[in-house]
């Protein structure tokens, strides 16, 4: 079956980075949007960041943007959030998901149809 996988979570300090990667596994990411999502604990699920097919376009939210970047190398087949100036706030379950019918900058959770497992990130002191 297609998957999405995602790894790089951790705890870390307040300050400190994480590498998130999105792999797929039977499932070639160059034909779809990429979104990163987040779920806090007692929260509903928020778009971090989306990036287009051809990595054209990129949308963040406004509480990460100038601290995550968005990449992806369709060559490894691969889609990477890099998360530097990590807040406690920040803390979550991370999640990547596919979207097939165009590109949203809104980068919202509805408009995306494949999900992986999620990676916990903590940063506490």
């Amino acid at each position: 079956q297609p998957q999405l996988v995602e790894s790089g979570g951790g705890l870390v300090q307040p300050g400190g980075s994480l590498r998130l990667s999105c792999a797929g596994s039977g499932f070639s990411l160059e034909y779809y949007t990429i979104g990163w999502f987040r779920q806090a604990p007692g929260k509903e699920r928020e778009g971090v960041s989306c990036i287009s097919v051809s990595g054209g376009y990129t949308n963040y939210a406004d509480s990460v943007k100038g601290r995550f970047t968005i990449s992806r190398d369709n060559a490894k087949n691969t889609v990477y959030l890099q998360m530097n100036g990590l807040k406690p706030e920040d803390t979550g379950i991370y999640y990547c998901a596919s979207r097939s019918l165009g590109y949203s900058s809104s980068c919202r959770p509805g408009g995306y149809d494949r999900w992986g497992q999620g990676t916990q990130v903590t940063v506490s002191s």
